[in-house]
């Protein structure tokens, strides 16, 4: 089979399609043929050798995807041969055609998604939800800031919200990316290159602010996250690139609170919980996962230099 593997960290250009065989699953372990596997910012920090969670060489990345169970292992029961899955993590990687996954790593996709749409399931959906519930703790009739609403994770932030009747203000540094941020589910779109940015934003908010704040980039924007917040509002930072400079009165002036998380970081308990959430979402047709970009597996280091660009758009995508 054709698979990325990673022999050593560095640039995009160290992940190199080869030849590698197919793997065969052990007790407790199914097969699934990957015909779509989801790119992330994590994917490309963890191939850089400059993450937390640094995998052991040589690998191959990935931790979403989407296919159809192809054997099992001895002991699976919840799953059989030709079953539509996505993935949440894998043993081998998902940047490849086939790839071994544990029986509580897979799930069932519904028909009414494309495998694409299986592979922007796991990272950017539970991503979105613990922000959200399980550590911003926001619900109906607060309101809700998506900075950089476009990407994976801002949809799915956008689309929970939207069900949950949380009034969301999402930005986005292109006019597309704002006209996907307001199909989604948010009542307003700021550019968030705009100086007046954060202005619009308090007048939208009627001087009040915002209950909390998804932030992805929070190298750039957390000491002016926290001037925008309402009284015992909350950031939660899901993605930063550098140091953050910010001024600790804002917080105390409004009893505020910041959180960082990692999605591996998630306890099995509330993992279940974001599964099911996802679930349920799906089956009442309040989630549909935005692909922006599909790629040949073999384009795997340009994914990984488009995760970066500006304009982010949705999932990126790779089809083995």
């Amino acid at each position: 089979m054709k698979a990325i593997v990673v022999r050593e960290y560095g640039e995009p250009e160290v992940m190199r399609t080869e030849e590698t065989p197919v793997p065969e699953p052990g007790p407790g372990e199914v097969l699934v043929r990957v015909r779509a596997a989801g790119v992330n910012p994590a994917d490309a920090y963890a191939r850089s050798g400059k993450y937390a969670n640094k995998p052991p060489l040589p690998y191959t990345p990935g931790t979403d995807g989407a296919g159809t169970v192809e054997a099992l292992g001895s002991g699976i029961a919840s799953v059989k041969p030709g079953d539509r899955v996505y993935l949440a993590r894998s043993v081998t990687g998902t940047y490849a055609e086939y790839t071994l996954a544990l029986e509580s790593q897979v799930h069932p996709l519904p028909e009414t998604l494309s495998f694409a749409q299986g592979a922007a399931l796991f990272v950017p959906y539970a991503t979105a939800y613990r922000a959200l519930f399980q550590l911003g703790r926001t619900r109906a009739g607060e309101t809700l800031l998506v900075h950089g609403a476009s990407g994976g994770v801002g949809v799915a932030a956008l689309q929970f919200a939207a069900a949950a009747g949380i009034e969301a203000i999402g930005t986005a540094g292109s006019e597309r990316g704002r006209e996907l941020v307001l199909r989604e589910g948010a009542r307003h779109a700021i550019d968030h290159r705009a100086p007046s940015c954060r202005d619009e934003l308090m007048r939208l908010t009627g001087g009040r602010g915002v209950d909390l704040v998804l932030e992805m980039l929070a190298n750039e924007n957390l000491g002016a996250d926290l001037a925008m917040l309402a009284p015992k509002g909350r950031v939660v930072i899901i993605g930063s690139r550098g140091e953050a400079t910010i001024t600790p009165r804002e917080l105390m002036a409004r009893d505020a609170s910041v959180f960082g998380m990692m999605l591996w970081n998630i306890s099995a308990s509330d993992e279940a919980e974001a599964h099911g959430a996802i679930a349920e979402a799906l089956a009442g047709g309040k989630l549909r996962p935005v692909v922006g970009t599909e790629l040949a597996l073999d384009r795997a280091p340009e994914a990984h230099r488009k995760l970066f660009e500006p304009g982010a758009y949705g999932k990126i995508v790779l089809a083995p």
